[in-house]
């Protein structure tokens, strides 16, 4: 089937362009741009709406193995859908982890239906323990599109130092998660007047730096590939900057949270809002909005960690970390532009083209040849979050009882219609 959007608001972020236009769909790949119709096609009148490439998210959490009860493929695909995301890049942080060829093959093989865009991650030591490198090369073989032990710091300078060395002459992309582990250890909150009058456990955001620092200096002693899962002070962006000058092969993330939220969302210890990181103050979450617009922090991501209530309804530094996103992302993103933070072809440089280019996914723009993957969004639409009408098993949003601006209208995958 040929599809023709007309009428449609082009967010095209490779471009940097945001413009009234036609797209043109067949064989689920962008056919041609501002053209006529071709004969028998089907005309899909987009009103004004925006059409925008499909959100690549980049460090979604499935249950799968080990805790299908927080969230499978089937209905991690379907959030997905319902939020415009069109691939989602998985975590292997699972139970067991996705640290071996078989646990690799499990998870492909489980994600083969979903409706949307399926690629893995796999852990970048042995149980995600910090103690021996997983196969790498292997891994890569038969899918494996970065390794990161999330969360879980790789302690060991030497450790990290010989996989860093290894991912080199493989060329593949190494994932850290830029923290001291030892001053970030039971930490649920940020150093400050806030997480003192509360008594939460806290930690200062150089643990951050410090973090990020060790990463970048065995970086510049291997010459690796790596990726900042979440910077998220304005501490850390320094060492991001001198990085970057001295030619290293570094990018670096944030999660829709940090740039939506801060410390003090926290209220009366809701746990919906215990993060890993934790909320920040507000300066560092302007920076980090700042960072997004200047290009110096490349991807935005949903960072969707599924959590049921049993895990959230503990006291807050007892509370199991972490957020569900897929559903929220872009109308949580949409805040940044509705306040002028952010434009939507930045927004969609950060949520889709970024993180396409950097994993090496043939996704992220609206040019001839390019996958027919896309979101059709009313920016403008408002709405009351309901956490019980999310498609993902957990509930656990910090947006619950929200109001939030623009709805997805439609998704397509492939030129395959998921969503609407």
């Amino acid at each position: 089937m040929i599809l023709h959007f007309t009428n449609a608001r082009l967010i095209d972020p490779e471009a940097g362009t945001d413009a009234n236009g036609t797209l043109t769909i067949e064989a689920g790949k962008i056919a041609a741009r501002d053209g006529a119709p071709p004969e028998g096609a089907k005309v899909i009148d987009c009103a004004g709406r925006c059409l925008a490439p499909g959100i690549v998210d980049w460090g979604v959490k499935v249950g799968e193995p080990g805790e299908r009860h927080k969230e499978s493929y089937a209905s991690a695909g379907r959030a997905a859908a319902a939020g415009g995301v069109t691939t989602m890049v998985v975590r292997p942080d699972t139970r067991p982890p996705v640290d071996s060829p078989e646990s690799l093959d499990f998870v492909a093989k489980r994600s083969a239906d979903s409706i949307v865009r399926v690629r893995h991650m796999s852990a970048l030591t042995k149980a995600r323990e910090g103690r021996e490198m997983v196969e790498m090369a292997f891994l890569r073989d038969i899918g494996a599109v970065a390794f990161t032990d999330g969360v879980h710091v790789v302690a060991d300078n030497k450790l990290l130092n010989r996989c860093m060395t290894y991912a080199r002459g493989l060329g593949a992309l190494i994932v850290g998660h830029p923290q001291d582990p030892g001053l970030s250890k039971g930490a649920a909150a940020t150093k400050g007047k806030f997480a003192s009058l509360y008594g939460i456990p806290d930690v200062s955001p150089l643990a951050e730096r410090m973090g990020l620092e060790r990463d970048l200096t065995l970086v510049a002693m291997t010459g690796a590939r790596y990726h900042a899962d979440q910077i998220t002070t304005g501490e850390a962006l320094p060492a991001l900057k001198r990085a970057r000058k001295a030619g290293l092969d570094v990018s670096a993330g944030i999660s829709i949270h940090h740039l939506t939220l801060n410390e003090f969302d926290v209220g009366d210890y809701r746990t919906f809002f215990r993060f890993t990181p934790p909320l920040r103050a507000e300066k560092d979450r302007l920076a980090m909005v700042q960072a997004v617009a200047d290009g110096e922090i490349d991807v935005i991501a949903s960072f969707h960690t599924p959590q049921d209530e049993e895990s959230k309804r503990l006291p807050f530094a007892e509370a199991a970390p972490g957020a569900v996103g897929l559903q929220t992302l872009l109308p949580a993103a949409l805040r940044l532009y509705h306040q002028g933070g952010l434009s939507l072809p930045q927004l969609f440089r950060a949520m889709s083209l970024n993180p396409a280019r950097r994993l090496g996914l043939d996704g992220g723009r609206l040019a001839a040849g390019a996958p027919a993957d896309l979101v059709l969004f009313d920016a403008d639409a408002p709405f009351l979050l309901d956490r019980f009408a999310l498609a993902s098993k957990s509930k656990n949003t910090p947006f619950d009882g929200a109001r939030m601006q623009g709805r997805v209208l439609g998704t397509w995958v492939g030129g395959e219609r998921v969503f609407g």
